[in-house]
């Protein structure tokens, strides 16, 4: 006989059986896993968006009212626009006035990117073309895309008319 009768083996480990050392490193091991994907998690998040809303905004805050004012202005000129965006990066903006004439002597300026990132931020140099006005922003992948558009008349500073448009691209 090798074992004791009342059950104690004589100091001896039993084999298969779960000792102080293998819940040691189950319980490491488990939080060991819990802190890898929270940094993974913590790295995806601070590496993709930078928390910035606005650039600025204390001006912009400042500059509120005049804001409301500009964008007040621009519904009294009751111009329509029609906006496509294609995979192929060709950016088109249709204006047209109140009456439903092409609306001229403006000059437009914007730009394209992602919402999450402005790595991705390409600008757009718009042409005048049978009636729209045409840009070329270089293939856009599929997903979410943030089209941002600033129309201004001859020697103005100010915008006249902004637009600014999330587009879902399809494959």
């Amino acid at each position: 006989m090798t074992g004791s009768v009342d059950g104690r083996d004589g100091g001896k480990a039993r084999a298969g059986g779960i000792t102080g050392h293998h819940v040691l490193f189950g319980f490491i091991g488990f939080f060991g896993v819990i802190f890898a994907v929270n940094g993974y998690f913590l790295y995806a998040a601070l590496s993709t968006y930078t928390g910035i809303v606005s650039k600025e905004p204390y001006r912009k805050g400042l500059a509120y009212n005049e804001r409301i004012v500009a964008d007040e202005r621009q519904a009294r000129l009751g111009w329509r626009q029609e906006l496509v965006v294609e995979r192929s990066g060709l950016v088109r903006l249709a204006l047209s006035g109140a009456q439903g004439e092409p609306v001229r002597g403006i000059a437009l300026h914007g730009t394209i990117g992602r919402p999450s990132t402005s790595r991705e931020d390409r600008p757009l140099a718009f042409v005048a073309k049978s009636g729209a006005f045409v840009a070329d922003a270089g293939p856009l992948a599929e997903g979410n895309w943030i089209v941002d558009i600033a129309v201004r008349t001859a020697g103005s500073e100010e915008p006249v008319y902004r637009a600014r448009r999330r587009i879902w691209l399809k494959p």
